[in-house]
């Protein structure tokens, strides 16, 4: 990676007339401030369509684009709607996404569209079907029979559907070919609008970090067109769940519920699910953050049954055979590695076989300071005596303090999951001591800006921050709580908040720290 600073900013948090951010005009506002203000890389969450709790790590597909992210003003303008069917929607205005509304509201709109678009577009639909068939088919089948079902899992559909049975499905397609047509069209518009956007960034020398969570939720097309690529039993149930054991999130751990991976299976097929998959997100993203990296080393595993993650087991993971063969079947595969976690020996070898970089959470630093401190003046009192591969590889005790970061690592004060910062410091006062301390400051109140200045001059080769960090927002605007069931995933930035004034200090620092 080039050295750079970059804002992680998620699509659905940009400002919009209509509810939630999308792929039009001002996502493409927010890349010429990115551009203006001298950031070379922004940061977004999965892109995929998300299902009961709005979770974008809990996605419908993992192939698909999130419909809600198609810009109605494009529509508009393509004659496809009129200003006539959105004008209730501006109502909508305001800081959080209320996904309920966007899903009472939207898709009848994005239907209308649909049928406009056939009139002028069948060919280029038809010809964006051929080249995603192998996808897009059991996406629309699985978006059809799910709003015929009334919404249910599809753990709960009719037998012969539930078990994708080929002539079951066959028949349905038939049947209701007019409603397959419509999510064939969702995709090809949200399709056609990202990369257009992506286009725009590469212009604007702007790369864009996707992200690809690790598991797939237990109600998605990956599970129902794949099962047998997870742990699951004759009726497609999970037998086995997803989630990680207590740790800083939880008390109790985090029972994520997604299904297990079936990883014999998966390696005598030479890993072709997860090639196909990384594949399609390289050509969607410049860089993959790769979620729950840890994962292909060791993995938690609890019984379906379980009430909470505490009672789980470790298994191993793929390891670096998965990524040998990932490299050697996909080019340009520019990975970051989310290694953040219970991170044991095991995920450090990894990381360091596969040479990708990880993470660095500056949050994570002033728990355990004191001691930590200690122990590294100690290592680095040795270091005269040490060859310069010894002073690399030698394993510092607290490795999210910016003088011990590695230069291969994107560093953050704090991710998506992670608290705003304005509220960290009201919530932690017992580390406010050590922060003091560490950056040689006499003021509770210039912790905050110098935290930031720190991360900017640290030796990390990109250091991201969110906007909510940037513009000092209260807790309220925090993005994902884990653990925490609702009320995540709704922040949104206004208009005003995109300004110039943040554009020239950003500018400042990417100035003075060589960025």
């Amino acid at each position: 990676m080039e050295k750079g600073s970059g804002i992680l900013l998620h699509i659905s948090s940009l400002p919009s007339k209509y509810g939630i951010g999308t792929f039009g005009k001002e996502a493409r506002k927010f890349i010429r401030f990115l551009n203006a203000s001298k950031q070379k890389y922004w940061q977004v969450l999965p892109l995929n369509p998300t299902s009961y709790g709005d979770s974008p790590y809990q996605g419908i597909s993992s192939y698909a684009l999130n419909p809600y992210f198609i810009d109605l003003d494009y529509l508009i303008k393509r004659e496809y709607i009129s200003k006539e069917d959105v004008i209730n929607l501006k109502a909508k205005k305001g800081r959080f996404v209320d996904y309920g509304y966007l899903y009472q509201t939207r898709f009848a709109i994005l239907k209308k569209a649909s049928v406009k678009a056939y009139e002028k577009e069948e060919k280029k639909i038809a010809s964006f079907y051929r080249l995603n068939k192998k996808w897009l088919y059991d996406y629309a089948l699985f978006m059809t029979i799910k709003k015929i079902e009334n919404d249910v899992a599809f753990s709960l559909w009719p037998r012969d559907l539930k078990l994708h049975k080929k002539n079951a499905l066959t028949n349905f397609a038939k049947e209701h070919i007019e409603e397959l047509k419509f999510w064939i069209y969702v995709q090809y518009e949200a399709f056609r609008q990202y990369k257009s956007l992506k286009k725009y960034a590469k212009r604007k020398n702007v790369k864009i970090i996707g992200d690809m969570p690790f598991y797939v939720a237990s109600d998605s097309v990956d599970v129902w067109a794949n099962a047998n690529m997870f742990k699951v039993n004759r009726e497609h149930y999970p037998t086995k769940i997803a989630g990680v054991p207590p740790d800083y999130f939880s008390e109790n751990g985090q029972l994520w519920g997604n299904p297990i991976y079936d990883w014999d299976k998966l390696k005598k097929r030479h890993y072709k699910w997860w090639v196909q998959r990384l594949k399609f997100a390289s050509k969607l993203f410049d860089y993959i953050r790769l979620d729950h990296f840890r994962a292909f080393a060791s993995y938690y595993e609890i019984k379906a049954n379980a009430k909470n993650a505490k009672k789980g087991i470790w298994k191993q993971g793929p390891g670096l055979l998965f990524f040998e063969t990932m490299q050697n079947k996909i080019k340009n595969l520019n990975i970051i590695a989310e290694d953040l976690g219970i991170i044991e020996d095991d995920v450090k070898k990894l990381l360091k076989e596969t040479k990708f970089p990880g993470l660095k959470v500056y949050q994570f630093a002033f728990s355990d300071y004191e001691e930590c401190l200690k122990k590294d003046l100690k290592l680095n009192n040795e270091i005269a005596n040490m060859t310069a591969k010894e002073i690399k590889e030698m394993k510092l005790v607290n490795p999210f303090l910016p003088h011990n970061y590695l230069e291969e690592c994107v560093a953050y004060i704090g991710t998506h999951d992670n608290d705003v910062l304005s509220n960290f410091l009201l919530e932690n006062k017992d580390q406010i001591p050590a922060m003091l301390d560490y950056l040689n400051l006499e003021k509770e109140e210039d912790i905050y800006d110098t935290l930031i200045g720190s991360l900017f001059r640290s030796n990390a080769k990109v250091c991201i921050f969110t906007m909510q960090d940037l513009l000092k927002l209260p807790k309220e605007t925090r993005m994902n709580t884990p653990g925490k069931e609702s009320g995540n995933w709704q922040f949104r930035i206004l208009k005003k908040e995109i300004s110039k004034e943040l554009s020239s200090w950003l500018k400042i620092m990417v100035e003075e720290s060589k960025r």
